[in-house]
C-alpha cells in the first residue's frame, strides 16, 4: 500500500509567525530522537497490497507516544491533532494534511500488540533519551490510563461488535464504565518521560 505524502508545509505555514506555534517541549523531544529506527523497527507493519495510500507507521507511533505523554483517549488524541499545533507538528503534519481518526489510531495500536512490538518500541525510545542524558532515573512512577474504543458504542446487546480483547473498567471517583484498554505507564519522575509502556485489557489492574 503506498503511503500518504504528509508534511508538506502550506503556504499559510510558510509564512507563518514565528510567535506561532513556537517550539516546545515536544518539539526538543523530537529533536533528541532518531526517528530512522523507529520506521527499521516499524517497516512489517506496512501493507504492500493495493488500496488508498496509508499514514507512515511512525507517524502514527508518534501519535500514540502523544496519546501516552497526555493521558487522551483514542477520540481525545484524533481530536487534539485536529486543532494543537505543537501535536501536528511532533506527528509530522502540516495544516492541509487529514489527521487519522480514532478507529485508524485505534486498529494500529492492536497490530503494534499482536505484532509484540510496542513494548520494543518504548524500549527503543527509553534507550535513545537514556543515552542523550535526558532520563534522570530518580526512581519510576507508574500510572494506568485508560484508552476508551468506540466498539461498545456500536453493540448490540451485551455483546460488543468488534474488539473482542477490550473489556470494562470503572474509574475511581468517576460514574459510568469504559470499553477499552488499559496502558500501564512507567514513567521517569526526574524527566517525566516514558520509560515503559505495556497494554492490556481496561480490566487489568
Amino acid at each position: 500500500m503506498a503511503l500518504k505524502r504528509t508534511g508538506q508545509l502550506s503556504f499559510a505555514e510558510a509564512f507563518q509567525s514565528a510567535s506561532v506555534g513556537r517550539p516546545g517541549r515536544l518539539d526538543r523531544l523530537s529533536a533528541l530522537v532518531c526517528w530512522e529506527r523507529f520506521e527499521r523497527l516499524l517497516t512489517g507493519l506496512r501493507d504492500p497490497g493495493p488500496g488508498r495510500g496509508g499514514y507512515a507507521p511512525v507517524l502514527m507511533f508518534r501519535a500514540l507516544l502523544l496519546q501516552s505523554l497526555y493521558g487522551l483517549s483514542d477520540p481525545e488524541i484524533e481530536e487534539a491533532l485536529g486543532d494543537r499545533l505543537s501535536f501536528r507538528r511532533f506527528v509530522g503534519l502540516s495544516l492541509d494534511d487529514d489527521t487519522p481518526d480514532h478507529t485508524t489510531l485505534c486498529r494500529f495500536r492492536l497490530r503494534l500488540i499482536e505484532a509484540g512490538l510496542l513494548e520494543r518500541l518504548f524500549a527503543e525510545l527509553d534507550r535513545q533519551l537514556e543515552a542523550a542524558g535526558v532520563m534522570v532515573k530518580r526512581g519510576t512512577m507508574l500510572d494506568a490510563t485508560l484508552i476508551e474504543t468506540q466498539a461498545a458504542r456500536r453493540s448490540r446487546g451485551d455483546k460488543p461488535a468488534a474488539d473482542p480483547d477490550a473489556r470494562f473498567a470503572r474509574r475511581q471517583g468517576k460514574g459510568g464504565a469504559r470499553f477499552g484498554y488499559k496502558a500501564h505507564v512507567g514513567v521517569d519522575q526526574g524527566s517525566g518521560l516514558i520509560r515503559a509502556v505495556v497494554t492490556t485489557p481496561a480490566n487489568v489492574n
